[in-house]
């Protein structure tokens, strides 16, 4: 493992790569837990009106990035895209200290956020095709890798943001924000090459384009907005089941949450690892059906201990749809990085979107315990869009076997 490790810092690059990523995660998570005390404490913003900010500022990232992923694989260099979003993103959170009004703010977060939301896509997508130029045999494995570095600044973030807060307030927090992702834009000025094999658009392979126009890639998203939906609906759910159905205290959900979040990292390395010798639609499959055992785990706990120790199977199933599910699109759109890594990230933007939305509904309905009877429903829903999706590697090599077997065939 140590020297497969070793062996990705030979991808040109992949140490700004590491750097970025890492410092993206801490630059979300450094303010994310923060921003909804700051809007209802000292912005005057109710929660409903936060809850709005906050969907029309992420679906306009969906929106922009469709934008910027259309023309990135076509000729656009992507250093000078990473610094645009990077610029935006610290331009958007200085914007909560100079805009104390809801519908101005709103504009220009939702501009700065959506231009910025291109970032790490785009990020994924260079270093995607570092690794091919650089003819890199574990590409999976170098993704997979940084991706596990954006959930250890979520791990980061918070810790740094409390220690900012305290001393410094929302002054020092926005403006530190702002700080990190100036780092990153001045980074990738000083050290990302620009790349000379960009793909224009009109070599793009007909597999990409036929991909597009069928439900290659319908139905894939699909299925990742339902799993992305619920695990932001086990993230709101499970800690309101413990206090209030299994009688669990705080300490209990923080040991919940630390748990998967801890075991996240390690695993989403080891499979990566493990992509030369199973499939990313493979994992995709097995994170299904890990997921559904969770759930049926959770809906009929009786005690907090038992949580606990389901955080195990959460932890895989978190670790592939995070780690092995960008490798995934990678795999569907090979020959247009961009847009595939956009795919993804948009998909997991829609998925919270509507988890953190429906969750609180589906609960007060439904029951806290009901709950993970639905969650259960829509992984096995993805589950079986997942089984019906070929991958464009599946097909080249359905179509190679069956030449050879026409060609065995034609000679006897």
């Amino acid at each position: 493992m140590f020297s497969r490790l070793k062996n990705l810092f030979a991808i040109k690059g992949y140490r700004l790569f590491v750097i970025c990523m890492l410092l993206v995660g801490i630059g979300i998570s450094i303010t994310q837990p923060y921003l909804s005390l700051y809007f209802t404490e000292d912005f005057g913003m109710s929660a409903g009106a936060f809850g709005v900010f906050m969907a029309i500022s992420s679906l306009s990232g969906v929106v922009v990035n469709s934008l910027i992923a259309k023309h990135s694989d076509t000729g656009l260099d992507r250093k000078w895209l990473i610094i645009l979003a990077m610029l935006s993103s610290a331009l958007g959170y200085a914007s909560y200290l100079v805009f104390h009004n809801f519908y101005i703010l709103l504009i220009v977060v939702s501009l700065f956020n959506g231009i910025g939301a291109a970032a790490m896509p785009q990020i994924y997508a260079s270093a995607q095709e570092s690794a091919n130029e650089s003819n890199s045999d574990d590409k999976t494995f170098a993704m997979s890798t940084l991706r596990s570095l954006v959930s250890l600044g979520f791990l980061i973030g918070p810790l740094g943001g409390t220690l900012i807060l305290g001393v410094l307030g929302y002054k020092g927090l926005f403006l530190g924000t702002s700080a990190i992702y100036l780092i990153i834009a001045s980074l990738v000025i000083l050290f990302l090459q620009k790349r000379k094999t960009v793909q224009k658009g009109k070599k793009r392979t007909s597999a990409d384009s036929a991909s597009l126009k069928n439900k290659q890639i319908m139905q894939p998203l699909i299925a990742f907005i339902f799993l992305f939906a619920v695990n932001a609906i086990n993230g709101i759910n499970t800690p309101l089941f413990i206090v209030n159905e299994l009688h669990g205290t705080h300490t209990e959900v923080g040991l919940v949450v630390s748990i998967s979040a801890g075991l996240e990292i390690p695993i989403m390395i080891v499979l990566g690892a493990l992509s030369k010798k199973i499939s990313n639609h493979s994992l995709m499959m097995s994170g299904c059906f890990i997921s559904v055992m969770y759930y049926i785990i959770l809906s009929v706990s009786t005690a907090s201990w038992q949580l606990v120790v389901a955080q195990l199977l959460q932890a895989i199933a978190v670790a592939i749809l995070m780690g092995n599910g960008l490798s995934y699109f990678t795999d569907l759109l090979p020959h247009s990085l961009g847009l595939s890594t956009t795919i993804y990230s948009n998909g997991s933007t829609i998925g919270r979107l509507i988890g953190n939305l429906g969750g609180g509904v589906i609960a007060q309905f439904a029951g806290y315990r009901n709950v993970y009877f639905v969650c259960q429903f829509f992984v096995i829903f993805a589950f079986f869009i997942l089984w019906k999706t070929r991958t464009h590697k599946e097909k080249e090599k359905e179509n190679k076997e069956f030449e050879i077997r026409k060609d065995v065939s034609y000679r006897s």
